[in-house]
C-alpha cells in the first residue's frame, strides 16, 4: 500500500503505533480502516433501525421543548443533590426511559 499522510500529527501518531506495536504501517492502517468501516456499518444499521421505528410509530419523536425541560430539571436536581437537598427525580433510568419514549416507560 502506498500511503501519503499530509497531516504531520497523524503521521507522528502512526509512527508511534508502529514503534510501540512492532507492526508495519500498512497493517495498522488496514486494521484501522476495517474497524472504521465496521463501525460505520453498525452506525448506519442503528440509524436505519431508529428511522424505521419512527416511521412505524413504535417510537414517538420528542420535541425540543421537552428535551430542554428534561435536562434543565436534571441539572437542577443535580445542583439540589450537591447542596444536600433531596432530588425529586426518582431515578435516571426512569427519566431516560421516559425521554426516549421507546415502548412503555
Amino acid at each position: 500500500m502506498d500511503l501519503h499522510l499530509t497531516n504531520p500529527d497523524l503521521q507522528a501518531e502512526l509512527d508511534r503505533w508502529v514503534t510501540e506495536t512492532g507492526r508495519g504501517p500498512d497493517e495498522l492502517v488496514e486494521d484501522a480502516m476495517a474497524g472504521y468501516f465496521d463501525e460505520l456499518a453498525r452506525t448506519r444499521e442503528m440509524l436505519n433501525s431508529r428511522y424505521d421505528d419512527l416511521k412505524s410509530g413504535r417510537v414517538k419523536p420528542i420535541s425540543r421543548d421537552e428535551i430542554v425541560a428534561h435536562f434543565r430539571e436534571k441539572s437542577a436536581a443535580a445542583r439540589r443533590t450537591q447542596s444536600g437537598e433531596r432530588s425529586p427525580m426518582t431515578s435516571t433510568r426512569k427519566s431516560v426511559a421516559t425521554l426516549t419514549r421507546f415502548g412503555t416507560s
